[in-house]
């Protein structure tokens, strides 16, 4: 009899204990919050460098400068190719608007090139070989969020590229000095481009940036010099340039991170 009271005095004991127990379990257990997903933060500063493919074309008009000033050639072609390293940095600005993101900024960069080509002139028998050995521009751009990693954009603005001296040689028989050279010259011009940025996942505030971008510059007379004297021969080259770049850099912004709103 004693036996079978212990038991029922057992039974209800837990019955009255078990949601209690339970209760006290699951308010000890940890509650896993829910994952936060991050976004690059597009507004701010940065540094970038990298290098990258040239190319430059030109069309040359020979002149005897007079007075009158006289064509003496027809207009020529020539170009050349090679590459470049670049530094740079800028500044942006990230908003919405029509229900997307958008990014505008300002930068500028500085280009140190070795592109090369060779540069003849119609009816002389000489040829030199030109090089662009450096560019710089400043300008803006504009560019929409097609996810929070990745900016597509458009960019302009002035540029000017610096070509060096360029010593000509007779093109055939008797080979050697011209005795002729035209001087180191900066060319002056615009600038329009399109590429696109991506944040790198694995280190925050690293970005990946490639561009192409094609540069227009001014007309611009070129004398032609005696090499021992110094002295101007009385013809010159009227040039006007172009370049084509592709540019791949890895960019550090000063500004990343930033929480979003996830979504699952």
């Amino acid at each position: 009899m004693k036996m079978k009271k212990l038991v029922l005095a057992l039974t209800a004991f837990a019955a009255f204990a078990a949601p209690a127990v339970a209760a006290d379990m699951a308010a000890k257990a940890p509650l896993r919050a829910a994952p936060v997903a991050y976004a690059p933060s597009w507004t701010g500063c940065y540094i970038g460098g990298g290098g990258g493919f040239g190319m430059w074309n030109q069309e040359n008009t020979r002149y005897i400068d007079g007075p009158p000033r006289t064509l003496v050639s027809a207009e020529t072609t020539a170009g050349g190719r090679g590459y470049f390293g670049t530094i740079g940095g800028g500044c942006d600005y990230q908003f919405s608007a029509a229900g997307a993101q958008f990014v505008v900024g300002a930068f500028a960069d500085y280009d140190f090139a070795s592109i090369k080509g060779q540069l003849g002139t119609l009816n002389a028998a000489i040829v030199g070989e030109e090089k662009m050995s450096s560019a710089w521009a400043v300008g803006g751009r504009i560019g929409w969020l097609a996810f929070p990693q990745l900016l597509t954009y458009f960019s302009g603005g002035y540029t000017e590229a610096t070509f060096d001296r360029i010593n000509f040689n007779f093109a055939g028989a008797p080979f050697g000095t011209a005795n002729t050279y035209l001087d180191k010259a900066t060319y002056k011009g615009w600038f329009l481009g399109a590429g696109d940025e991506y944040a790198l996942s694995f280190l925050p505030g690293l970005f990946w940036k490639t561009e192409y971008r094609f540069s227009e510059f001014d007309l611009r007379n070129n004398p032609f010099r005696n090499a021992t004297t110094n002295a101007l021969n009385g013809d010159s080259l009227d040039s006007k340039k172009y370049t084509h770049t592709i540019r791949s850099e890895l960019v550090y912004r000063f500004n990343w991170g930033g929480p979003v709103v996830a979504k699952y």
